[in-house]
């Protein structure tokens, strides 16, 4: 039976980089070795890791003279809660947070250990079933924060608001599923495991301007000038997810780049959502304008609710993998990220509309 991976992360691969990840790993380009038992300072994985950085700033126009450095790093979004605060923040200084989320909030607690936090604007009220706006940036904050998709409650930024600050942005569920203008940004960084690879690496693109400006002692590994000059390199780095995600970078460009991924994301959300609008048993939770490509949440609609279970059992029973809502929220979370078939969406959408035949 054909799997149809719906899990929000660790999230579905491209096949193609599967198999050549798994050849890598047997025996990397006819070496006789794999990739994962050479030496990381070694000419193989160099090229890999230089080649992973090329192709990130060739899809985000990342041009040399912008001053923008990409790194990658161990620890997960999670550790940039607080690493951007500890590079960025000095003592008395303040930041400005939106809270759209679990993660969200995650990051404004790390941060207040390191500086003031303003947190300009929060949808918490209404469960974080929109994205906030009309907020004003103050121009005495060091930088403002975003989650720019938000996997759990299933929202996301269309449009970034204006900021006279740097925005620095945790990515990590929609890195890559569009095109991105980085100068629009300080600081973005996104855990691998949604678009880009397994779990274990994170990729933070920082505008190298911004640092050495806290007075406070930063750790050798929490710096992210350490890894600039080294780059990357300082110490051991996860050599697996790092060659994931450089096949999966070559992928997205060989299938025509971050503007040809965003027509297919959108293509595959608006089929999945038209079907949850229309089917008289499910319903959406988040605000129709700020609906993310990335986690199309949904519940079964009043009066229906008893069938939920039946339906997860049915979904289960046919190969979709993954769609029961997060712990917190409950109802269905269907993770559409970049690597996800429209075949997959279109099977998910005929069972529903068939259960709806039948149960409703």
């Amino acid at each position: 039976m054909k799997k149809h991976n719906f899990s929000a992360g660790p999230a579905i691969l491209p096949a193609p980089v599967l198999k050549e990840a798994a050849k890598g790993v047997a025996n990397y380009l006819g070496s006789g070795l794999s990739l994962i038992e050479m030496s990381h300072r070694g000419p193989e994985f160099t090229a890999v890791i230089e080649e992973a950085t090329a192709l990130t700033k060739e899809l985000l126009n990342i041009t040399p003279d912008s001053g923008y450095q990409v790194l990658w790093l161990s620890g997960g979004a999670s550790t940039q809660f607080f690493m951007a605060p500890m590079n960025l923040l000095d003592a008395g200084e303040t930041a400005a947070y939106i809270d759209t989320g679990t993660w969200a909030n995650k990051a404004i607690k790390e941060a207040k250990a390191f500086g003031n936090v303003e947190v300009l604007a929060s949808s918490k009220e209404q469960n974080y079933a929109f994205i906030p706006k009309g907020f004003k940036v103050p121009k005495h904050a060091k930088y403002l924060h975003l989650t720019s998709n938000n996997t759990i409650f299933g929202t996301q930024y269309q449009r970034i608001p204006k900021s006279p600050v740097p925005i620095v942005c945790d990515m990590s569920s929609d890195f890559l599923s569009r095109p991105v203008e980085i100068s629009n940004y300080g600081l973005i960084y996104a855990g691998a495991q949604k678009n880009l690879g397994p779990a274990g690496t994170t990729v933070v693109i920082v505008r190298e301007n911004l640092l050495g400006k806290v007075n406070r002692y930063i750790p050798t590994m929490l710096d992210y000038r350490t890894f600039i000059k080294e780059h990357s390199m300082y110490n051991t780095p996860p050599v697996f997810p790092i060659y994931v995600s450089m096949l999966t970078l070559r992928w997205i460009k060989k299938t025509g780049g971050l503007k040809a991924m965003h027509r297919r994301n959108k293509t595959k959300a608006n089929l999945l959502y038209t079907e949850i609008d229309t089917n008289p048993l499910f319903a959406g939770t988040a605000a129709r304008e700020d609906r993310s490509l990335m986690n199309a949440c949904f519940v079964m609609a009043k009066g229906y609710e008893t069938l939920e279970k039946d339906f997860l059992k049915e979904t289960e029973a046919n190969g979709m993998i993954g769609l029961k809502g997060h712990r917190s929220v409950g109802g269905f979370r269907a993770s559409i990220y970049n690597a996800m078939p429209k075949n997959s969406v279109q099977a998910l959408v005929d069972l529903m509309r068939d259960f709806a035949v039948r149960k409703g």
